[in-house]
């Protein structure tokens, strides 16, 4: 039996379709490599070169908020402190995996389950710190660190050098801070 072209076409997969229609060019179009050449490339990211910062720098209420230098600054704060968190974990970590309690006295194994416990919600803690950070970080890539999430104003330098992953500004924290009190004693 024959098959006519269109039967064809019917029982072949539709990106073996697409390629053999595409395979012909149609009468007057243009080329896909002309057409190619003249499109704009959009940027990648966000990102622009790399920022060096001087021996010493502290960023100042003189300079322009969010520069590239001040937001480099934090960028190398926040991953330094990751880094640090990271580094403690690990070694704490390697400490409970070292060994169990040999302790003979109730007493002394009953002290060393309490600061095993201790050190294992401090890590708890340093873990959501971490998350913290990487948010950060990801604001500091968008360009939106620095700026109070629920205003849009800028949050102060000596805010963000106190706590450098604050998303609000002091004052919109202290409202934050009244909500939750008045709603928790309810």
């Amino acid at each position: 039996r024959s098959m006519t072209k269109a039967q064809r076409d019917k029982k072949r997969p539709a990106h073996a379709r697409k390629t053999a229609a595409a395979a012909k060019p149609r009468a007057g179009a243009k080329s896909v490599k002309s057409v190619k050449s003249k499109r704009k490339l959009a940027p990648k990211s966000r990102r622009t070169a790399p920022v060096s910062l001087p021996a010493g720098y502290r960023p100042t209420e003189k300079e322009p908020f969010m520069s590239p230098r001040m937001r480099e600054y934090f960028r190398q704060r926040l991953i330094t402190w990751r880094g640090e968190l990271v580094r403690e974990s690990e070694e704490t970590l390697q400490s409970l995996q070292e060994g169990g309690i040999v302790e003979a006295d109730i007493a002394d194994r009953a002290s060393v389950e309490t600061d095993r416990s201790l050190e294992l919600r401090t890590r708890d803690r340093a873990r959501k710190l971490i998350a913290k950070i990487d948010e950060a970080l990801e604001r500091v890539d968008k360009g939106t660190y620095g700026y109070c999430e629920e205003t849009g104003e800028p949050i102060a330098i000596s805010r963000l050098e106190a706590r450098p992953i604050a998303t609000l500004s002091i004052e919109a924290q202290e409202r934050h801070e009244r909500m939750e009190r008045t709603h928790r004693d309810d």
